[in-house]
């Protein structure tokens, strides 16, 4: 039988990535995302693999999570796998200079965000007996690092939440993991820096950053797994870091 998965974040970087890689791997796709112009482009081009459709929301309003989700069509409403992929990083001030908005973006959508999807997919998992939740963490989830406070909270809480999960729903027949990218080149550090693509780009200079598809590769791994196997949480970062601090940059770019 097909697997459905749901993903959110998908229009861009490792979520976008991701359901390219599921896609390959004949698993039929819930495409969620903000942008209604790129989930249309990805379900058309995606459609051609698998079966697709896409719910246009913001993972912060939780109604509407909960309605476009209730609202799936009779053939999309047994999710097998759910990545929790939606999150973003706004700002690298210290504590005492930060942003408000920015705080709140940052806990509305990487913890609550995930929350509120977990919320109304976990049920029909556990009725079923079966289901996969892979969230998507981050290495700011296992070490703090200078002026990463509010986003490394949010992830610490990431982190938690995946450990929680995994023993609450133990008895459930529902999986629960984490993969944890370090520095993985997307539109995460344009974000970050509101738009200042030159501070963006030096992020990612002298060294051989993580691609979105070396991430979704990872997902679809843990994704085939056999079901008496569950990678329950996995770090992956590339080769020149070492920890949050720690980077080679000698390399030519």
């Amino acid at each position: 039988m097909t697997k459905i998965a749901l993903i959110t974040g998908a229009t861009s970087g490792i979520g976008k990535a991701t359901a390219f890689a599921l896609a390959k791997n004949n698993i039929s796709l819930i495409l969620c995302g903000r942008n209604t112009e790129v989930l249309k482009e990805l379900e058309i081009e995606l459609s051609k693999q698998v079966a697709v459709t896409t719910l246009n929301f913001d993972v912060r309003d939780k109604t509407e999570v909960f309605k476009k989700i209730e609202g799936l069509p009779e053939t999309f409403k047994n999710i097998d796998v759910l990545v929790n992929n939606a999150g973003n990083a706004h700002g690298l001030d210290p504590i005492q200079d930060g942003n408000l908005e920015d705080w709140d973006s940052m806990i509305d959508i990487n913890v609550k965000g995930l929350l509120y999807v977990s919320k109304a997919i976990i049920p029909g998992m556990i009725e079923r007996k079966s289901g996969h939740i892979i969230n998507i963490g981050s290495t700011a989830g296992k070490e703090v690092y200078p002026n990463g406070n509010v986003y490394c909270a949010s992830k610490f809480a990431v982190d938690a939440l995946n450990q929680g999960m995994r023993m609450d729903l133990n008895k459930t027949g529902i999986k629960v993991g984490a993969v944890n990218p370090g520095l993985t080149q997307t539109a995460f550090s344009k974000v970050r820096f509101k738009g200042n693509e030159e501070k963006a780009e030096k992020v990612y200079q002298g060294f051989e950053a993580l691609q979105p598809e070396d991430i979704a590769d990872i997902i679809s791994f843990v994704v085939s797994r056999p079901y008496h196997v569950n990678i329950a949480d996995l770090t992956v970062m590339p080769s020149a870091q070492a920890s949050s601090t720690i980077l080679n940059k000698n390399k030519d770019s």
